[in-house]
């Protein structure tokens, strides 16, 4: 029994390091990235342990679809902007490893 919860946790130690998670986490980011040129995907850069929108207009997706400086601001194709629905996801994806 001892055996085994070891390898479970050594499982769960594995699936939750800071690499992994990135690892995971980058093609939703990336699928939350809207489309236009394409500019914004092909820039977005994924590093050992963040990902990196590299262009100057990230701010402005990265706030989503609102009512901002007297006008409406962001994009249709990312109204909640691309971190949070990859936070949900890295919260599930951990709540899935822990077996909740």
């Amino acid at each position: 029994m001892a055996k085994n919860s070891l390898a479970r946790l050594k499982q769960i130690e594995t699936a939750l390091t800071p690499q992994h998670l990135i690892d995971q986490a980058y093609p939703v980011f990336v699928k939350n990235t809207p489309i236009d040129t394409g500019n914004a995907r092909r820039r977005t850069e994924k590093h050992q342990d963040s990902i990196i929108a590299n262009y100057s207009y990230a701010q402005v997706l990265e706030k989503g679809r609102s009512y901002r400086d007297g006008q409406m601001r962001g994009s249709n194709q990312a109204p909640k902007g691309m971190s949070s629905p990859t936070i949900d996801f890295i919260r599930q994806y951990i709540q899935r490893k822990l077996g909740r």
